[in-house]
């Protein structure tokens, strides 16, 4: 199978494309390699696959560049994870994020559909459920309000598929993933700077009084579901969850990465910032059903993974 990964140079993104790689598939990158954060990171990880991945240097914002591609590399599934990323970012810049979230989606939508490719799966995040009541979340929950603009895009972008799968008879799948982690994590997220922050004996931020809940997965699991739903032949449009099934406080998640560096963590209290959300927890039930996902690795178990690998980069 033909493979375009959007976002491949990313994190989660080139983790993906080295799983296909290694099954065997072709795969093409899409990366704009912008600054969000260092882009020498996100070259370094095309560098890492060695060449096995063909590698489209452009943005998804740019319809010409996207239809270019798409036509080109006569692609059977597109895998669309390039976004731009970040709850609090998106409050103080969100025209940006709905011009890349919703406007480069729809390039790639409409490309796909014009060229005949028959699968889409799109990545989605548990950020979309905003202050739902009902815990843990399901597939199914009303979702009549997000707090950030970074959800509200990637509610979109889930509209949208919505409206190819109606229209067109595309087949797309949209993954909710819940708190991605793991090596090679970006370092703007937050147990690459808790990690970073204790072990240079520099203070972190705690947002809140650190009750807040996340979903932590690990992203071994993250690219088992996304393999599951590249198989996937059910419905021409779903949702599924992907997540550990478990939640961590803050302050928990802190005591994990003091233990796995065996350092103190020096904390500085803050306000809880807008758009955060109190608590991710994700039913996925639908997802073991129906994608064979099953997730291995706790948290107990994957900081210290995540802390073995950043302490082998310093």
């Amino acid at each position: 199978m033909k493979i375009l990964v959007t976002g491949g140079a990313g994190f989660i993104g080139s983790h993906v494309a080295a799983r296909f790689l290694r099954d065997g598939h072709e795969v093409g990158i899409v990366d704009d390699f912008n600054d969000y954060y260092d882009p020498r990171i996100k070259r370094a990880n095309v560098a890492a696959l060695g060449g096995a991945a063909r590698l489209f240097e452009g943005d998804i914002r740019d319809r010409d560049f996207v239809e270019g591609v798409i036509s080109e590399g006569a692609f059977d599934a597109i895998i669309h994870l390039a976004a731009r990323a970040g709850v609090r970012p998106s409050v103080k810049n969100p025209q940006l994020y709905i011009d890349t979230n919703i406007t480069g989606t729809h390039n790639l939508l409409a490309a796909a559909h014009r060229s005949g490719i028959g699968r889409f799966l799109f990545a989605s995040s548990s950020s979309v459920y905003g202050l739902a009541k009902t815990v843990p979340f399901t597939e199914d929950l009303p979702l009549p309000q997000t707090l950030s603009p970074y959800a509200a895009t990637k509610l979109a972008g889930e509209h949208l598929c919505g409206n190819y799968a109606h229209l067109y008879g595309m087949r797309v799948v949209c993954l909710r993933f819940f708190t991605v982690y793991g090596p090679g994590q970006r370092p703007d997220l937050a147990i690459h700077k808790f990690t970073d922050s204790i072990n240079r004996g520099q203070p972190i931020p705690q947002y809140g009084d650190g009750s807040t809940r996340r979903d932590y997965t690990y992203i071994d699991d993250i690219v088992q579901g996304v393999a599951g739903a590249l198989r996937y032949e059910g419905p021409a449009f779903d949702i599924f969850n992907l997540g550990e099934n478990q939640t961590t406080t803050l302050s928990e998640l802190i005591l994990e990465i003091e233990k796995a560096l065996g350092k103190k963590a020096i904390i500085e209290r803050h306000p809880e910032q807008q758009g955060d959300m109190p608590l991710t927890a994700a039913d996925i039930t639908k997802a073991r059903q129906f994608l064979g996902y099953n997730p291995q690795t706790k948290i107990r178990e994957g900081i210290p993974k995540f802390v073995e690998w950043y302490l082998s980069t310093r």
